[in-house]
């Protein structure tokens, strides 16, 4: 007998626990609002309050012998096809780091897409394992990486067969995706799980005309960000698991080790709600949304001078192997104009917050929940932007190596790069050193600079042009870059 979609086992309990009445004497200490400061819930509303109660001992009892989260995420491994499901409050940043635990652990090795998000380089960091890289298919015309092809997995396992596993992200935030059955049979060939990050891939599972979804492409773990490109709340993020190679206990076990003891009910409800609006609406939701994005595309390509990057742009040999049409990635190259001043432009302008911004693209991530008013908006500012990029055309130009130029030598390994004696110098001073932090463009969030890398002239180049061209580099010591931190020489 198959689940029951329409049930919401965390928002039902939710439910019950105010009709009960309970009377909480645990935290939160604002206590259903009562103590909140009134500026703040004039502003959040009382739901927000409302909806703040303790997990164990509150939306359950202290036993959780109610099995609220349990059955919660038992209905959302069924909706995506997966054996278990994990559900996280502290983001994708976390549940990937927990997958890596899993599969492998200290000393050992894994392969790894350099193209991986800074949260797997953090996992690397703290877990001190020894990252095996594997190339990312390069346009090295659009300066863009793309997932790696299977055959370069095939390779270095074939170079390292001693690596516990590999780690590949599909799709990127350009919505390019990986051959992921053609990775999961190279890593299940071998007897070793794959883990995907597919954090901009919630919404893939609910909808055939969108690339494969991890668990479906044989993927052993997947992590997935329900609120990206689903209806989840900030830091709402789910970790899923199939297959016999990774033990389900150990996975609980390192999620636990990671995550935190007070997970807010507030991200479970919006994760449970997002599972029973897609099972019962996704296929139409996601329809809408992908001839949405088709109009919208149309829309912009007629913009002079901005081009919207497709499939026919990203897909192919040497490229990537699929495409999710939603990420609406914009060269603006045609405008002699940088993502960097375009954004800030349609801001400031127009109150349109772009996602990528990077030295040529810009990117607006449409989801189910965009409509005709939203992209009108979109397209008006656009179109204003591009009658206007003459008073943009003034920024520092990028000095973007090629792709080969970007890549250096991992001298030392993350975690011990990391954690050593540093000392912080001028870029100009800094080439034939080892980087001591990471220095990641964000968004997307892939560090340019990874802690033990030997840094280069061309990748310090590119950095500090950027900066100067309005690249915010969040993570380094100095995000202006007047100096980079580099490990202390004997």
């Amino acid at each position: 007998m198959g689940l029951n979609h329409g049930e919401t086992p965390v928002l039902d309990a939710l439910a019950r626990y105010h009709e009960a009445g309970e009377l909480a004497f645990t935290p939160p200490g604002h206590k259903q609002a009562r103590g909140a400061d009134p500026r703040a819930r004039a502003v959040l509303g009382d739901a927000v309050y409302l909806g703040d109660v303790l997990a164990d001992g509150g939306l359950d009892d202290r036993l959780t012998q109610g099995r609220v989260l349990e059955r919660a995420e038992e209905l959302m491994a069924d909706a995506v096809h997966a054996e278990h499901t994990f559900f996280s409050t502290c983001g994708s940043s976390l549940s990937v780091k927990a997958a890596m635990l899993t599969v492998t652990c200290p000393g050992h090795s894994l392969l790894v897409g350099r193209d991986a998000h800074k949260s797997v380089i953090a996992g690397l960091i703290l877990s001190g394992v020894r990252p095996v890289w594997v190339e990312p298919e390069w346009d090295d015309e659009r300066h863009l990486a793309h997932p790696p092809a299977a055959a370069a997995y095939d390779r270095m396992f074939t170079d390292h067969p001693e690596a516990d596993g590999a780690l590949v992200t599909s799709p990127t935030p350009y919505g390019a995706a990986a051959d992921l059955r053609g990775i999961s049979e190279v890593c299940h060939r071998r007897g070793k799980p794959l883990i995907v990050d597919e954090a901009w891939g919630a919404h893939l599972p609910f909808h055939d005309d969108l690339p494969s979804w991890a668990m479906d492409a044989g993927a052993d773990i997947c992590v997935t960000s329900i609120h990206k490109m689903g209806s989840g709340l900030e830091q709402g993020s789910v970790f899923h698991l199939q297959g016999d190679l990774i033990n389900p206990a150990e996975l609980a076990s390192r999620a636990d080790l990671l995550g935190t003891t007070s997970p807010n009910v507030l991200l479970y409800a919006g994760i449970d709600a997002w599972r029973r609006q897609m099972m019962e609406h996704g296929h139409e939701l996601i329809d809408a949304a992908l001839s949405l994005a088709h109009r919208t595309r149309t829309a912009i390509e007629d913009i002079d001078g901005i081009h919207v990057n497709d499939a026919r742009d990203f897909c192919g040999p040497g490229l990537a192997d699929d495409f999710d049409p939603l990420p609406v990635v914009m060269d603006i190259s045609g405008l002699g104009i940088t993502g960097y001043r375009a954004a800030d432009w349609l801001r400031e302008r127009h109150h349109v917050d772009m996602h990528l911004v990077d030295h040529r693209r810009t990117g607006a991530q449409l989801t189910h929940a965009d409509d005709t008013d939203t992209v009108g908006v979109l397209l008006a500012a656009l179109s204003d932007l591009a009658d206007h990029a003459d008073e943009l055309r003034d920024a520092p130009r990028v000095d973007v190596p090629s792709s080969r130029d970007l890549r250096m030598e991992q001298a030392r390994l993350p975690r011990d790069a990391y954690f050593a004696d540093h000392v912080d110098v001028p870029p100009g001073e800094a080439a034939g050193r080892v980087a001591g932090e990471m220095v990641t463009p964000y968004p997307p969030g892939i560090p340019a600079v990874l802690p033990g890398e030997r840094l280069t002239e061309p990748v310090l180049r590119y950095l500090t042009t950027g900066v100067a061209a309005g690249m915010n580099l969040p993570d380094a010591a100095d995000s202006q870059l007047a100096t980079i931190r580099v490990v202390r020489e004997a």
